[in-house]
């Protein structure tokens, strides 16, 4: 299993927080996640629920990062390329 595979990747002192879209497969109740992650669904109904798929999809989804400030970094960055599209945010928010 993925999730094994990847369990066995970290560290001892090290926990991994996963967010999950609504995927049918994410809740099955066959699942089984190792101790050390942590799933925490993605909520149908949350506010900005929009952006956060779109941040996730274009900027930050399938990346490892070397710990809490390369994550930071990261979330950074893809707010300022974000802000750099012209119009994303507004058409995000459908906000003027």
């Amino acid at each position: 299993m993925i999730l094994d595979r990847f369990a066995a990747t970290i560290d001892d002192d090290e926990h991994v927080g996963m967010t999950l879209d609504q995927g049918g497969w994410h809740g099955s109740g066959d699942l089984r996640v190792p101790d050390n992650i942590t799933l925490g669904p993605l909520a149908r109904a949350q506010p900005g629920r929009a952006r956060v798929l779109y941040l996730k999809d274009c900027f930050l989804s399938h990346r490892l990062h070397a710990g809490y400030d390369a994550i930071v970094e990261a979330a950074c960055n893809a707010w300022d390329r974000l802000k750099n599209e012209a119009g994303c945010i507004t058409s995000l928010c459908s906000c003027p």
